[in-house]
């Protein structure tokens, strides 16, 4: 017994009032599982031969920095060296270490535009870091604009608040799919009122189709005030390895790489890395990615067919959707409305009954009623379809 000692007494205020991330693998981790906006389709390589081919080293530490994985990243993203490139343990790693760098506790601000990805607010908070938030657009009536920057607001925001020390675009968005124009991206990295960091995170930039556009990555030459993350997790199908990276100016890199801890990326994930980007490999992802870009417009045009389903919202630049839940015709409300608590019932019970497990969004800014579906393969699909129609007929 410790008499004296109480742990609320001694952890840190921000700490104490955390609301951390939570995704539906919480509380349903089983069955056909598009909640997590995985690669349905697998991995772009042997992960187990890879790492077996290495197994003979693990006694030893780690590359501190994996020059010859970033050589392989340079290569794909047309970089001019591997000084534009840091690798971390996910982007969470990644956007960790931003805020502890550029962010000093309780005195500085990050700015990010809900809805949008979970870890920005919650890295945040631990760091005790405050949060401003400018929400995306989210009239419906201007579909070109629907979940776009609002740029004005934003840059009225870093005018105002010399505390704010990065903005975070997620771009396609998380939740919402949606390819960010990269004009807008450009006013905030020329705007002379703003002296802070743009940190653009596209983790699922591969599903993005060709004529749209692509990574910002080769702009970090031009603009030092540019951080882009990318990932392994979404197109490389493999989220199990941890690997996120980031590309930025070199000084930011030299940062980054002088906070992080020693060997903070595994010989194992490392190994598996090498292996997916090379030439088979990349070929593989590619083919994964188009794959599912065609499931999705599959999706986009059979959910709407479903009846309760309402629109497909965003731009679907990603590898998910966003669909609206409808209130049932003989509703208290008028049909064509989206339902929230309908669209919760759905995905609990498609988790508990049916084994299938999609993301309830219906509580982030302008998704009210709303499901988020991985798009799956071929045959999950087929099942998501069907036990989305069954279940909306019960409910």
């Amino acid at each position: 017994m410790a008499p004296n000692f109480s742990l609320r007494d001694i952890v840190r205020p921000n700490i104490l009032a955390l609301k951390p991330y939570r995704c539906a693998r919480d509380d349903y981790d089983s069955g056909i599982l598009l909640d997590a906006n995985e690669n349905s389709l697998g991995p772009a390589v042997n992960a187990s031969q890879a790492a077996a081919a290495h197994a003979q080293a693990l006694h030893r530490y780690p590359d501190p920095l994996h020059r010859s994985v970033k050589e392989r990243i340079a290569k794909l993203r047309q970089l001019p060296s591997t000084d534009h490139i840091f690798l971390g343990v996910g982007s969470d790693e990644v956007i960790d270490l931003l805020v502890r760098i550029f962010c000093v506790p309780a005195k500085d601000k990050i700015l990010i535009t809900p809805p949008t990805y979970g870890m920005y607010n919650v890295t945040a908070q631990i760091n005790d870091v405050a949060v401003v938030k400018v929400p995306l657009l989210v009239d419906q009536a201007i579909p070109a604009r629907m979940f776009q920057l609002d740029v004005p607001n934003v840059l009225r925001a870093v005018e105002a608040d010399p505390t704010i020390k990065m903005v975070f675009v997620c771009s396609p968005g998380n939740p919402t799919g949606t390819l960010i124009d990269p004009q807008d991206v450009q006013t905030l990295l020329d705007h002379p009122g703003y002296r802070g960091l743009v940190v653009v995170d596209e983790a699922y930039v591969d599903f993005v189709e060709t004529h749209k556009g692509g990574s910002l990555a080769q702009w970090v030459e031009r603009y030092p005030n540019l951080v882009v993350m990318q990932t392994m997790s979404k197109s490389f199908g493999l989220a199990g390895i941890r690997l996120g990276l980031a590309i930025a100016h070199p000084d930011v890199i030299t940062l980054l790489n002088n906070t992080k801890a020693p060997y903070n990326v595994s010989t194992l994930t490392a190994t598996v890395a090498m292996a997916a980007l090379d030439d088979e490999g990349i070929a593989v992802m590619q083919g994964a990615a188009a794959k599912l870009r065609d499931q999705r417009a599959r999706l986009i045009r059979e959910l709407p067919k479903i009846r309760g389903v309402g629109q497909i919202i965003g731009g679907n630049d990603a590898n998910f959707v966003l669909c609206q839940i409808l209130t049932r015709p003989d509703g208290s409300r008028s049909d064509g409305q989206p339902d929230q608590a309908r669209a919760l019932r759905v995905y609990e019970r498609m988790a508990q009954e049916c084994g299938l497990v999609v993301r309830f969004r219906g509580t982030e800014y302008g998704c009210d009623g709303c499901l988020r579906i991985t798009v799956g393969s071929p045959e999950e699909n087929d099942e998501l379809l069907k036990q989305l129609a069954a279940n909306l007929e019960i409910l």
